[in-house]
């Protein structure tokens, strides 16, 4: 079967929420993919940063077929010996006491909007299902019921209501804003410290850090959603790090599995995560001790590779090489370590011809929000790559 005949297939069975790129991926190794035909790509997407430590890491691959030989599902009515490893290793890594490990990172979100809700009951004393929480317009955090009532992309909320209440919603980037929102019945600020899926929108600089300051005056607490920043990505362990914040709860998923597994988790203290009882909350994959063998290999590949110091290094160099390309169709350039967008001007004609040019120069990419081309490669890529891509990005930046 070639490319042609798969995608028929894709078409006439699979429900059609996705728009992919016509490229069928049968096999990848590190930053490189390779279609049914035989060609050669450059990931530039890393599965939405999923694959952060790079496709099939032998050492991850290791860790799950070694573990899938012993056992990979207990259930969480039963303990398991590589649950209590990964809480170990996670809360060293991050320096968080507790974490609850879920699969998606939708769930994970889930989890922290009924943490934070249960804190503001059993903790701040607010009335009974009167709880608030901020976010911030242009977000993305998952596509649940609960999670699109306070998206303010039509796409994902228009026909999917009614919506599940308690949510405000203010201008990204925008601190005053947060603070003149906030209510004594207001439990958390979630944000994502850069809006991935909005088009790598990076707020001003000392934003997150004024946002953990009003929070903190408020006794309200502040949730960081780093699925997609996190764990290495942006040049730091997390994006946060950035401004020197901790914030009350990092959201974290994606990479956490290397991009063999779907596995995700909550981190917080004991003073927030401690207020969850047995039968509250839970997941009957969650936790699984196939998940946890390969986030902790995931979690030691990202450290003894340093690849949060490769992002940096080399987001920084191709951050630069492409805000030089001088293009009559780019807007701008921005991003933090290996998470970077390409802004077009509307007279472009939108991003996505310019994701189809870079597929057949060899290039995978994925446009978001019709005008801003993502590029965030694997993080084990090397300079010489990103040398091999520019002029091939380059040709595709100049075309009609």
């Amino acid at each position: 079967m070639n490319t042609k005949d798969f995608i028929q297939l894709e078409e006439q069975y699979g429900a059609h929420n996705y728009y992919p790129l016509d490229v069928v991926i049968e096999r990848a190794e590190g930053v490189w993919v390779y279609d049914v035909d035989g060609k050669r790509y450059l990931d530039c997407l890393s599965a939405y940063s999923a694959v952060n430590q790079g496709h099939v890491h032998p050492k991850i691959l290791a860790a799950l077929t070694e573990q899938a030989q012993k056992v990979t599902l207990t259930s969480r009515a039963f303990r398991n010996d590589q649950l209590p490893l990964l809480y170990k290793e996670l809360s060293e890594l991050t320096g968080y006491e507790m974490s609850l490990p879920m699969n998606s990172g939708a769930e994970a979100v889930e989890t922290a909007i009924k943490l934070a809700r249960k804190w503001a009951y059993r903790v701040k004393g607010v009335p009974r299902y009167e709880a608030e929480m901020i976010v911030a317009a242009g977000n993305f955090h998952g596509r649940t019921v609960s999670i699109i009532s306070f998206t303010t992309e039509p796409l994902y909320r228009d026909d999917f209501g009614p919506f599940t209440p308690g949510f405000r919603i203010v201008k990204y980037g925008d601190a005053k804003a947060i603070e003149e929102a906030i209510t004594p019945n207001t439990a958390a600020v979630m944000l994502e410290p850069i809006q991935g899926e909005a088009g790598v929108i990076v707020p001003p600089e000392g934003y997150l850090k004024r946002v953990a300051s009003i929070c903190r005056e408020n006794n309200v607490l502040f949730i960081a959603d780093e699925i997609q920043t996190g764990l290495g990505r942006t040049g730091k362990l997390f994006a946060s790090h950035h401004e020197g914040v901790r914030p009350d709860m990092v959201i974290v998923g994606k990479a956490l599995s290397g991009g063999f597994y779907p596995v995700s988790a909550v981190l917080a203290d004991r003073s927030t995560l401690g207020l969850f009882t047995p039968g509250e909350h839970g997941s009957t994959f969650g936790g699984n001790p196939l998940a946890a063998a390969v986030a902790r290999a995931a979690l030691k590949v990202l450290v003894d590779e340093d690849l949060a110091g490769n992002a940096e290094q080399l987001g920084a160099y191709f951050m630069e090489q492409l805000s030089e390309i001088p293009s009559p169709h780019v807007k701008e350039v921005r991003g933090k370590g290996l998470l970077i967008g390409v802004e077009l001007k509307p007279e472009a004609r939108g991003a996505r011809r310019f994701c189809e040019a870079l597929q057949a120069r060899g290039i995978l990419a994925k446009e978001t929000h019709e005008h801003v081309i993502r590029f965030a490669p694997p993080l084990v890529i090397d300079k010489e790559t990103i040398d091999w891509a520019l002029p091939r990005i380059r040709e595709t930046l100049f075309m009609a």
